[in-house]
């Protein structure tokens, strides 16, 4: 059976397979690879919420299809569906070049269907895509379930969109009309209901399990996460999900929580098929010390086998540590400090010691926390070289004075490929000592085809220029891989295969610096690609660290299959 709609997630540069990119640690810290293969959770949620509303739909992968297989024809694929509508997730920047990329491919095959662009990164850029005349509807907002719907209804009884809210779109005269964006839920006890059930289910409609995976590696490693909240309280300088950004740009004047009860059956939810880690997405005392007591009390009455993966925006208290361990025994706890220098981390908007981050570190640990992950970051306001280096020193001096506990992750990237449009150090970079090197969408798309990183940063600072900001990472991620296993946090060979990988990177990046200096890179680029590939698919160390460990059933299959026969979860 056709479905209604198809969600289409895409590479972060369409045909990655034939460009010659040196990535450099751009995914370093997160699941997915430098191709961005991961699509958002928002993918989940609007599949949910039109199901419940009688639409089916379908959600295919082509980034991890075509991470997955060299052989496979996205553009066959796309030729081959049959849908009257499709959506295409431009949430991260780091999709501006594959998105609409994808959105011509799905015009040039489907020319009468519908394509619809959403995500953070499209409300931001809203005007500029609709001037692609592949692209019919941009909506705009962190929640645009109900106006997908509304879209949906208008699009299937052929009727004129003029109602829905948070909409852009062109009318019949090719006229760009922007629908008054008014549609910003505070009540999100209608998102996420049912986790990812209606995904299972569309796995088992269409027979098609590896359109649906998340990421590259997902089977093995089925981590998956549970949304808390819709905007943020934080205004940290480098992030475009900072409450200011959301302000300004995505009309959310204040966070909005889901209830404890649909958290803790989210969890549930999702332990029924899984046996992989929980990672519950932002800190839980973002509403209050009762929000947080409530979930973490439901939590405990109705435990899962499940790791749980917390957050915190800010040190916590050893009481709420020792909660959260009776809660969730062997609880994992990520951290963010951005810089071991306090002047550096206040002026990236976190406002904090030392004192006080040693002290939770400290207190999680003698709790019982199970992994401890604590992530440094390169490219902050007022940060030096030399301050990197001193973070990696303090580094360190962590790891001694927990005598090299093993439980303790530490982790140091750049802040790669782009300073976020709408974080406050883009929005006003002479503020924050930021020098903007690329504003626009097509700029962005443009940078993301660079041979090396180095070219696709979009920022340099007052105290670091671009090509200080690419050596700098390698040498502290070099200096913390050297560290690492000094301490015997990871095995030699981890650490040989880390530096090895490091090295080879830095000393590529050089190589394509001096052919771009040469001017006849179109001709000698192309010879680099099979070794600049090479490097690219190196094992990281820093991702094989994050994962935690699971038993031998990752995945539960019979409770879908369930579903199915009994139409029931």
């Amino acid at each position: 059976m056709s479905p209604d709609l198809v969600l289409l997630h895409s590479p972060s540069v369409y045909d990655f397979r034939q460009k010659t990119i040196l990535y450099g640690p751009v995914s370093d810290l997160i699941p997915p690879s430098p191709v961005f293969e991961m699509y958002p959770v928002g993918f989940t949620s609007i599949a949910e919420y039109l199901e419940g509303a009688g639409y089916q739909v379908r959600i295919v992968n082509l980034a991890v299809r075509m991470l997955n297989d060299r052989k496979f024809d996205a553009e066959a694929v796309i030729r081959r569906l049959r849908s009257p509508v499709f959506g295409i997730d431009l949430h991260w920047l780091v999709h501006a070049h594959g998105a609409i990329e994808v959105a011509k491919l799905v015009k040039r095959c489907h020319p009468e269907a519908k394509v619809i662009l959403g995500g953070f990164s499209a409300s931001y850029y809203y005007q500029e895509l609709l001037q692609y005349p592949e692209i019919d509807y941009v909506l705009r907002g962190d929640s645009t379930e109900e106006p997908f719907r509304q879209l949906m209804d208008c699009i299937v009884n052929r009727r004129q969109p003029e109602a829905v809210p948070n909409l852009v779109w062109r009318d019949s005269q090719g006229r760009t009309r922007e629908n008054p964006f008014c549609y910003i839920p505070t009540d999100l006890s209608n998102v996420g209901v049912s986790g990812y059930n209606s995904v299972i289910r569309s796995v088992i409609r269409h027979r098609d399990l590896a359109s649906h995976i998340p990421f590259k590696g997902w089977l093995r490693y089925p981590i998956t996460a549970v949304l808390t909240c819709r905007g943020c309280t934080q205004n940290c300088v480098v992030c475009g999900g900072s409450a200011s950004a959301f302000r300004r740009f995505y009309n959310r004047e204040k966070a909005g929580f889901r209830s404890p009860e649909s958290v803790a059956q989210a969890v549930k939810q999702i332990g029924h098929f899984s046996s992989g880690p929980i990672f519950i997405l932002g800190d839980l005392r973002q509403p209050g010390d009762d929000y947080a007591s409530e979930i973490l009390h439901l939590l405990k009455k109705d435990r899962v086998k499940n790791q749980l993966i917390f957050e915190l925006f800010s040190p916590a208290s050893g009481d709420f540590l020792h909660q959260m361990s009776l809660s969730c025994p062997n609880f994992c706890l990520e951290v963010s400090p951005e810089s071991h220098d306090a002047e550096v981390r206040r002026a990236a908007g976190k406002y904090y010691s030392n004192q006080a981050l040693e002290q939770t570190l400290s207190d999680a640990l003698d709790v019982g926390c199970g992994r401890l992950d604590v992530f440094f970051m390169i490219g902050l306001p007022r940060q030096t070289p030399q301050s990197v280096t001193d973070t990696v020193d303090y580094c360190d001096f962590l790891l001694h004075r927990f005598k090299g506990d093993k439980r303790l992750s530490l982790f140091i990237a750049p802040l790669s490929p782009f300073l976020d449009p709408g974080s406050l150090g883009f929005e006003q970079p002479e503020r924050y000592g930021y020098r903007i090197l690329f504003r626009t969408l097509e700029e962005h798309r443009q940078a993301l085809l660079s041979p090396s990183w180095k070219y696709s940063l979009n920022y340099e600072t007052e105290w670091m220029s671009r090509q200080q900001i690419v050596d700098t990472a390698y040498e502290a991620i070099l200096g913390l891989n050297r560290l690492k296993a000094k301490y015997g946090l990871i095995s030699k060979q981890m650490a040989e295969a880390g530096e090895q990988r490091i090295k080879a990177a830095s000393e590529m990046m050089h190589r394509i610096d001096d052919i771009l200096a040469g001017g006849n890179y179109q001709a000698e680029l192309p010879h680099l690609k099979a070794e600049v590939d090479r490097i690219n698919m190196f094992p990281v160390s820093e991702k094989t660290e994050l994962e935690l460990p699971i038993g031998l059933i990752k995945l539960k299959p019979w409770r879908p299959l369930w579903s199915l026969v009994t139409g029931r979860w």
